[in-house]
C-alpha cells in the first residue's frame, strides 16, 4: 500500500495525543500500512478504546472487529486485536492487548455493542475470559463443547465423535466403536477395515506367506 503523507501526519499526532493522555498504557506503537497500531496494557483496555471513540482527533465511532492469535512459546501467549474504523478521519486503527493463558480483561460492550458477539467469539475459540460482559457463552460451538478449538494445544484426534442428532434436535457425543489403540487402519479398504480386506484381496506383504503355504 502507498503511504499517505498526510494519513501518516495525522496518524503521527494521533499516536502523540496517545502517548500523552495515556503515557503508562502505551506499551509500544507503530505505523504500518496506513494505519497506527498499538499495544496497550489490559487494563487500559476500556478508557483507551472509549478516548479513541469520542475525541475529536480520533472519532473511531466504528468497531470493525475483535480476534486473537495465539502464540503458546511466549508468556502472555494471547494477543487480543481490536480493529477500529474513523469514517470522518477515513483512519484505521490497531488496539493490541497481551494476555497470559487465564487472564481475563474487560469487555468494552458498553461502549461497542456489537463487541457482544466479537468477545463472545473470542472466548469459545481461545477460552480467553471478557468480564463484565453481559452474556458470555458460547456461540460457534454448541453449548456442551468441550475445550476451545482455536487454541493450538487442542486435541486433534480422540474417542469421542461429534453428530447432530435428529431425534433429539442437538449435537450429541458418541464414544467410537473401537478404542484408538486398537483400530485397524488399512488403506486398501477405508470402508470396511483391515479383516474385510483382507479376506478379499492380497496384501502388500503377504504374497510370500501365500506361497509357503
Amino acid at each position: 500500500m502507498e503511504p499517505d503523507s498526510d494519513n501518516i501526519r495525522n496518524l503521527n499526532d494521533l499516536n502523540g495525543i496517545l502517548k500523552i493522555s495515556f503515557k503508562d498504557d502505551i506499551i509500544d506503537s507503530l505505523i504500518n500500512n496506513n494505519e497506527l497500531d498499538i499495544l496497550v496494557q489490559k487494563n487500559a483496555i476500556k478508557p483507551i478504546v472509549k478516548f479513541l471513540r469520542n475525541d475529536s482527533n480520533s472519532l473511531f465511532t466504528q468497531l470493525i472487529d475483535i480476534f486473537a492469535v495465539d502464540y503458546p512459546e511466549k508468556q502472555k501467549r494471547f494477543q487480543i486485536i481490536y480493529r477500529l474504523l474513523s469514517m470522518t478521519h477515513n483512519q484505521r486503527l490497531l488496539v493490541r492487548v497481551d494476555l497470559s493463558d487465564g487472564e481475563s480483561i474487560e469487555s468494552i460492550s458498553e461502549i461497542f455493542s456489537n463487541s457482544n458477539w466479537f468477545e463472545r467469539e473470542v472466548w469459545d475459540m481461545y477460552g480467553v475470559l471478557f468480564s463484565g460482559h453481559p452474556d458470555l457463552r458460547r456461540i460457534l460451538t454448541d453449548y456442551g463443547f468441550e475445550g476451545h478449538p482455536q487454541r493450538k494445544d487442542f486435541p486433534l484426534t480422540g474417542y469421542l465423535e461429534l453428530r447432530y442428532d435428529e431425534t433429539e434436535k442437538r449435537v450429541v457425543y458418541d464414544k467410537v466403536k473401537l478404542d484408538q489403540q486398537f483400530r485397524n487402519f488399512d488403506f486398501l479398504s477405508p470402508w470396511e477395515g483391515a479383516e474385510h480386506a483382507h479376506n478379499q484381496v492380497t496384501l502388500p506383504g503377504d504374497e510370500k506367506a501365500s506361497n509357503d503355504g
